[in-house]
């Protein structure tokens, strides 16, 4: 009986000395664990007779309890203070300003943008705008896209209701209607850029139902493909700040240009990001090619007198691309703390003088 009571003793002392809960685990497993001292004790009731379990029985029975209620009351006991410890670790002071002064920062897509805008100006570019409703001639007839190309179907484009002569309206599914109303309305030379917000029926990680494009647009009595692809060279040497850039143009099929290419630039992957101006890969960054003669009759201007180059790509994406930002959605969930890590500064001013532009 008295080895009983010492071995409570023990084992209350050591329960209310745990100061932690970890401590206070170890204490539960070397007296109720599966070989801890009196889970030992039970087992031994198995080999006496039955008269000492008779006796011996509730005697351990009794301590295993009387164990288990202090060890409970203990984890109680370390948990409240524990998290009355948290609490005030993570007190708040509501008496004083929880934030400074509102701090704007510019989004991405307008960066890029205005990088873009500077990049082209400085190679003699203006810039140029039209309307997001569109008609069918300048979104689509103009730029040589025949009755019933799938560009046209309702899975592609959205569609306004028609109005009282029968006519539909559309969000323009790309900038190159401004193409269309700039040489219409101006004599060669031409030599613009237009940036401005698209709209397509798509929507995953790399695609959003709302996106943003720039278009260039030249055209002359004597511009070729050598003048497009010298134009591209300096704008992927110019945006991705680097001196030497490969490019690749592989054959391609848009309806306003002939020929058409898609244009890759040379890379490496590196540990998640990009380094471009190295390496063996490729990736993809626009479209362009030589505007077709159709699309330049379309507008009333002589193909056998004039020619030039178009070419397009995505804003989002270069902002993608130039900025590691993995997901297109994001550029439009309006998450101030998105914005916080990808925004730049006010005075993050795009300057020409460290990019070699010719």
């Amino acid at each position: 009986m008295n080895e009983i009571r010492d071995l409570e003793q023990e084992l209350m002392a050591a329960v209310r000395a745990a100061g932690d809960l970890a401590a206070l685990e170890a204490v539960r497993v070397a007296a109720l664990g599966k070989k801890g001292r009196v889970s030992e004790l039970m087992k031994a009731l198995g080999g006496m007779s039955a008269e000492e379990r008779k006796t011996l029985g509730p005697l351990y029975n009794g301590l295993k309890d009387r164990l288990t209620d202090a060890i409970t009351q203990r984890r109680q006991a370390l948990e409240a203070a524990a998290l009355a410890a948290r609490l005030e670790a993570e007190r708040v002071d509501v008496t004083l300003p929880v934030r400074g002064e509102p701090q704007g920062s510019i989004h991405p897509v307008s960066q890029v943008m205005d990088e873009v805008i500077e990049i082209f100006a400085d190679m003699g570019f203006s810039v140029a705008e039209g309307p997001d409703i569109e008609d069918d001639f300048h979104n689509f007839a103009a730029l040589n896209f025949p009755p019933g190309h799938p560009a046209r179907e309702m899975h592609d484009t959205f569609y306004l209701e028609p109005n009282e002569a029968g006519e539909r309206k559309l969000l323009r599914t790309h900038t190159s209607p401004v193409q269309i109303r700039t040489m219409m309305k101006q004599k060669p030379p031409v030599r613009i850029i237009a940036p401005g917000r698209t709209y397509r029926c798509d929507s995953d990680a790399t695609h959003t139902p709302m996106f943003h494009q720039v278009e260039g647009l030249v055209i002359d009595r004597e511009t070729h493909m050598g003048h497009l692809k010298g134009c591209l060279e300096a704008f992927a040497r110019a945006f991705f700040e680097v001196e030497l850039v490969e490019m690749r143009f592989r054959p391609s099929y848009f309806p306003f240009t002939e020929p058409s290419a898609e244009v890759d630039i040379g890379c490496a992957f590196k540990e998640g990001e990009i380094a471009f101006g190295e390496g063996d890969d490729w990736l993809e960054i626009l479209g362009c090619g030589m505007v077709h003669p159709r699309v330049i009759a379309n507008v009333g201007l002589d193909p056998n007198e004039y020619q030039g180059f178009a070419f397009g790509c995505g804003i989002d994406r270069l902002a993608m691309l130039k900025y590691g930002i993995p997901d297109l959605r994001q550029f439009f969930y309006s998450d101030v703390r998105w914005l916080r890590h990808y925004g730049f500064s006010a005075l993050d001013i795009p300057a020409l003088g460290q990019r070699g532009v010719q």
